[in-house]
């Protein structure tokens, strides 16, 4: 019996020439190289601020709100750039005069021109906000933080100080506080704006507190804290380089939105007559001044201007305060 015959055939591998797919490719991998490192330098990593700015810039309602703030800033700090008439001009025989082109907002009871007290008002009302806020929120910060991190009694003893204070209302301890302490009609200027401004920071400081306490004990056992304490990094570095920076976001947003409302604050405590002293030209005081008896019915511009200014600028501290806050918190982008 024979075996069947195979034929064996040579294959030969012959290499397929393709001189266009050749000197494309090399073109083709530095492409692809090249949007790689596009891709790394657009991934660079953004911290929160900066992430929190590309947010905020990008809405129209954070430049209406910064342009406002800085035209009011502008005004408390330079008046004489807004108004070329005297505040303290007041002649009698131009009580009550309307708007007219030499006093556009017209005149108050006095006879004082309502547009240069307007404009020289907004120093008194804005610094009285700008420094209870920051004083607010340098003490709420620092108590916050001590509390949060520290824990045990001496957390109990500061939360049931901060529960006293809070029990207490702001306006209602604020009217306690400014008569027990009078000041004469010859104090310095400065001393009659710290003593609105110690009279609402007694009474404000819990709000922060218990934000930044809060705050703290949620940051304090994430992985880079302990990390920190387990590469032997002090409690004080802790606190300040890394507790503290994560913590201070929500403080920063309650304190934009709290500054308006010390304004109106201010404004309310000189409507009562037990704010500023009659010497200190503020938005509230005119306010007092225009809501005197008939003149809200016979003369409503002495009220409607100061008011106005009054209340677009809480407007826009309140504005920038929920643009913040909604650009530095994820759940509400």
């Amino acid at each position: 019996m024979t075996e069947p015959r195979i034929d064996t055939i040579d294959f030969i591998e012959t290499p397929i020439e393709d001189t266009a797919f050749d000197e494309q490719l090399p073109q083709q991998q530095s492409v692809t190289q090249a949007d790689m490192a596009d891709q790394l330098d657009d991934s660079k990593p953004v911290s929160l601020w900066g992430d929190a700015w590309q947010i905020m810039r990008r809405r129209p309602m954070f430049w209406i709100a910064a342009v406002l703030i800085i035209v009011f800033v502008a005004m408390a700090a330079f008046p004489q750039l807004f108004s070329h008439a005297s505040p303290t001009a007041c002649p009698l025989e131009m009580s009550r005069k309307p708007p007219s082109a030499d006093h556009i907002f017209g005149n108050d009871f006095q006879g004082c021109d309502i547009y240069a007290r307007t404009i020289y008002g907004a120093r008194a009302s804005i610094m009285v906000g700008v420094l209870t806020a920051v004083l607010t929120a340098l003490v709420g910060v620092v108590l916050g933080t001590i509390a949060g991190y520290a824990g045990g009694w001496l957390d109990s003893v500061l939360s049931r100080v901060a529960d006293i204070f809070f029990a207490i209302p702001l306006l209602l301890g604020a009217i306690v506080l400014m008569y027990s302490f009078p000041l004469s009609p010859d104090s310095p200027y400065i001393l009659k704006i710290l003593r609105l401004v110690m009279a609402l920071v007694v009474f404000s400081w819990p709000n922060i507190f218990r934000l930044m306490r809060s705050s703290v004990m949620q940051v304090k056992p994430n992985e880079y804290i302990l990390a920190a304490r387990a590469l032997g990094a002090r409690p004080w570095r802790l606190v300040t380089s890394h507790a503290v920076p994560n913590a201070l976001a929500p403080v920063i947003v309650v304190a934009t939105i709290d500054l308006g409302t010390y304004i109106a604050t201010e404004a309310t405590l000189s409507f009562l007559g037990i704010g500023l002293p009659g010497g200190v030209i503020s938005w509230g005081r005119a306010i007092s001044d225009a809501s005197g008896l008939g003149f809200i019915r016979q003369s409503p511009f002495m009220l409607l201007f100061p008011a106005s200014f009054l209340c677009l600028t809480v407007l826009s501290f309140i504005l920038m305060g929920e643009v913040v806050r909604d650009a530095l918190d994820p759940k509400l982008r």
